[in-house]
C-alpha cells in the first residue's frame, strides 16, 4: 500500500494538534495520486489473480470477460455508501454511526476489491460494526429482522474479515463534530456580517454529509472538511472566523478549502444508477470464482479448508493421545510440593 500523505514535519517544541498523533492521519490520509495507485494496483492484482482461477476451470473462458476497473469498483461502493444513510434512518442511529459506518465501508475497500466481497454484505457489517464502536450497540437478531433477505450469519461471517482490513483501528475523527465546534465559535465572533441563523449549521452540515460520498476524509483533515463544509453555507462568516484563528505559526491555506468545495459540489451525490447496474451486471461476470457457491474454484477451496480442518484437528488429538499414554498428564504435571520451608518454625532460639 502506497504511504499516506505527509505533512510536514514539526518543529521543535510546536504544539500540534491531537488529530495528529491519531492512526487516521498515520494510516488512513493520502493524497489524491496515492489513492489512485492503492486502488489500481489492487484492482490488477485482483484481475490477474481472478484470471488465472477462471482459467485453471475452464482455459481460454476469461479471454472475453471485461473484468471492472478501479474507477468501476468506486462507483460501485459508492452506492452502497448512499444505502447506509437510508438504513441509519430507518433504525433512527445518530449521525456518529452513519459517518463511522460510512469510513470502514471506504477504508475496507483500500484493503480489498468487490471482485472478491460484494458491498451489500460487507456493508451490513461495516454498519452493524460501526454501531457497536461508536457505542450505540443493537442486537444482531433486531438488526438483521429489518432488513429483508439478511440472516445473522450474513454479518458475524465478514465481521472478523471487516476489523481486521481495519487493523482494528476503530476510532475515527469526523468532520461533523469539527464543524460543531466551528458552529460554537462564530456565536463569539463580534460585528458579524450576518445574522447568525441556526439553518446556516444545518445546511453546513448538509454539505459534510454529501462530502462522505467523495474521498474527501482520506485526502484532507476534519477540520478542512468542516470549513469547507461552513464556507459553502455561510462564506463571509466562515472567512471571519478563519481570520480569527489564523496566525504566523498556524495558517491554513484557503486554496485547500476550495479544492474540498469543489469536490463537495462536484461529487458529493449518488451515482446514476443505470451506471451502477452495469457495472455489477459485469461483477457478475468476473467475481471470484472461489466466492461463488457451486463453482469448482469454490468447491475445491472448500474442500482445501475441510483438509486443513481435519489435519489440524487430527494434530492436536495425537498430541493428546501420546500426553495420556506417557508418564504426563496432557494438562500438565502436579507441581511437587517442597519439603523444605522458607522458614523454619519448629527452630527454637532459646535454646
Amino acid at each position: 500500500m502506497a504511504a499516506p500523505q505527509e505533512e510536514s514535519p514539526a518543529t521543535k517544541g510546536e504544539k500540534q494538534p491531537l488529530y495528529n498523533a491519531s492512526t487516521q492521519f498515520r494510516n488512513w490520509r493520502f493524497s489524491f495520486e496515492g489513492l489512485a495507485e492503492v486502488r489500481g494496483s489492487m484492482n490488477e492484482a485482483a484481475v490477474a489473480a481472478i484470471r488465472r482461477k477462471i482459467e485453471a476451470d475452464e482455459p481460454g473462458s476469461s479471454s472475453n470477460l471485461s473484468f471492472l476497473t478501479a474507477d468501476e469498483e468506486v462507483v460501485l461502493v459508492k452506492l452502497y455508501l448512499t444505502k447506509i444513510t437510508q438504513l441509519c434512518g430507518m433504525f433512527r442511529f445518530p449521525e456518529e454511526v452513519e459517518a463511522t459506518g460510512i469510513t470502514y465501508l471506504k477504508r475496507f475497500y483500500l484493503r480489498n476489491t468487490v471482485m472478491d466481497w460484494h458491498p451489500k454484505n460487507v456493508m451490513l457489517t461495516a454498519l452493524f460494526l460501526a454501531t457497536k464502536t461508536s457505542n450505540f450497540p443493537i442486537s444482531l437478531e433486531t438488526y438483521t429482522k429489518h432488513i429483508p433477505k439478511t440472516v445473522p450469519n450474513d454479518v458475524l461471517e465478514l465481521e472478523f474479515l471487516v476489523a481486521q482490513s481495519l487493523a482494528f483501528e476503530f476510532a475515527v475523527w469526523h468532520a461533523h463534530r469539527a464543524l460543531w465546534g466551528i458552529w460554537l465559535d462564530v456565536q463569539a465572533l463580534p460585528d458579524l456580517p450576518v445574522k447568525l441563523d441556526p439553518e446556516i449549521y444545518h445546511g453546513a452540515l448538509a454539505h459534510v454529509r454529501a462530502s462522505r460520498l467523495t474521498d474527501a476524509e482520506l485526502v484532507y483533515s476534519p477540520s478542512q472538511i468542516a470549513l469547507a463544509a461552513f464556507s459553502l453555507a455561510a462564506p463571509e462568516i466562515a472567512s471571519r472566523w478563519l481570520d480569527s484563528k489564523n496566525s504566523d505559526e498556524h495558517r491554513m491555506k484557503p486554496n485547500v478549502i476550495e479544492e474540498i468545495k469543489t469536490l463537495i459540489l462536484s461529487q458529493g451525490h449518488p451515482p446514476e444508477i443505470e451506471a451502477v447496474r452495469e457495472v455489477d451486471r459485469r461483477l457478475k461476470l468476473c467475481k471470484n470464482p472461489e466466492k461463488v457457491p457451486g463453482t469448482k474454484a469454490y468447491l475445491a477451496k472448500r474442500a482445501e479448508e475441510e483438509r486443513k480442518a481435519e489435519e489440524k484437528r487430527a494434530k492436536k488429538a495425537d498430541t493428546v493421545q501420546k500426553a495420556m499414554a506417557g508418564d504426563g498428564d496432557p494438562f500438565g504435571n502436579e507441581l511437587k510440593k517442597s519439603h523444605t520451608a522458607l522458614v523454619d518454625y519448629d527452630d527454637d532460639d532459646d535454646d
